[in-house]
C-alpha cells in the first residue's frame, strides 16, 4: 500500500512499512533505553537515532548494548553492531542482568497473532500439538514482554493477526502501551486496546474490518500526521546503506 500518491499531491508518497516505521520512532526519546528486534522495530530505533532523538540507547538481544549503526542491521549478529557498541555482554547477562533487572525501558515486539488485551501469539497456527504452521517461538518475548515499562508492538493489521482468541499466548500484554500498524495506532482503554489514531485515507470501518473483535473506538480519535520528507529521507538512506 502507498499513501499519498495520488495524482496532485505536494506530499511524498510513502509506504504502509515506512509510516509505520515513522510512528514508532516519534514514541521513541533520547531518555529510552530501547530493546531493539530485527526489521522494522530496528528501522524504526535506527530512525529515531538519526533524526530527533540521538541519545536514544539501542540494546540488541545479540548482547550489544548502545549499537549505533550506519546502515540498517542486517540481523541482530551483525558485525557492526558490536562494532560500533558502548560494550558487548553475553546474551544470558543481556537477559539476566540489563533485562530482567529493569533497566531497559521500551521493549519492541511482533507477533502472528494480538488479542484485545495486547497478549501475543508467536508459536503455533491451529493446536500446539498438530498445528497449521509453527512459527519460530517465544525466544526473548515473555521476557522482554514482562521486564520493559513499556511494549511497542509493530503489526500488520488483518483480520488473521488481530484476533479473538489467541492459539497459543506467547507473552502477556499487561505493558503494552501501544500498537503501530498500517492502518492506525490502537492503544489500552478501560482494560482492552482501543483505535486511537488512523492514518490518513484510513476509514474506522476499515480498521474494524480488519479487526477480529468489536474494536473499540477512543472518543479523542483523531489522524496521525503524514512522515514529512525528512523522516523519509532519513529512513530511506538507512536502507540504502
Amino acid at each position: 500500500m502507498n499513501y499519498n500518491a495520488g495524482v496532485g499531491s505536494t506530499e511524498p508518497a510513502y509506504s504502509a512499512d515506512e509510516v509505520m516505521a515513522v510512528e514508532a520512532a516519534r514514541r521513541l526519546t533520547s531518555d529510552n533505553v530501547c530493546f531493539v528486534g530485527v526489521g522494522l522495530p530496528s528501522l524504526a530505533a535506527n530512525l529515531a537515532r538519526r533524526t530527533h532523538a540521538p541519545g536514544c540507547v539501542l540494546v540488541y538481544e545479540s548482547g550489544t548494548i548502545g549499537a549505533k549503526p550506519t546502515r540498517l542491521p542486517l540481523s541482530i549478529g551483525d558485525g557492526e553492531l558490536a562494532e560500533t557498541a558502548d560494550s558487548v555482554v553475553s546474551v544470558p547477562e543481556m537477559f539476566a542482568y540489563w533485562l530482567q533487572s529493569g533497566r531497559i525501558g521500551v521493549g519492541f515486539l511482533g507477533a502472528a497473532q494480538i488479542d484485545r488485551h495486547g497478549n501475543l501469539n508467536s508459536t503455533v497456527i491451529g493446536d500446539y500439538d498438530s498445528p497449521k504452521v509453527r512459527l519460530p517461538g517465544g525466544g526473548g518475548a515473555p521476557e522482554i514482554a514482562t521486564s520493559v515499562d513499556d511494549v511497542f508492538v509493530m503489526l500488520r493489521h488483518t483480520p488473521r493477526a488481530f484476533v479473538e482468541r489467541l492459539d497459543f499466548k506467547t507473552s502477556r500484554g499487561d505493558r503494552v502501551r501501544v500498537v503501530v500498524t498500517d492502518l492506525g495506532i490502537l492503544e489500552p482503554r478501560d482494560g482492552e486496546l482501543a483505535l486511537v489514531r488512523v492514518h490518513r485515507g484510513v476509514s474506522v470501518d476499515e480498521v474494524r474490518a480488519a479487526t477480529g473483535w468489536e474494536l473499540a473506538v477512543a472518543p479523542e480519535l483523531g489522524e496521525t500526521a503524514p512522515p514529512t520528507a525528512d523522516e523519509l529521507a532519513a529512513l530511506r538512506g538507512l536502507e540504502a546503506a
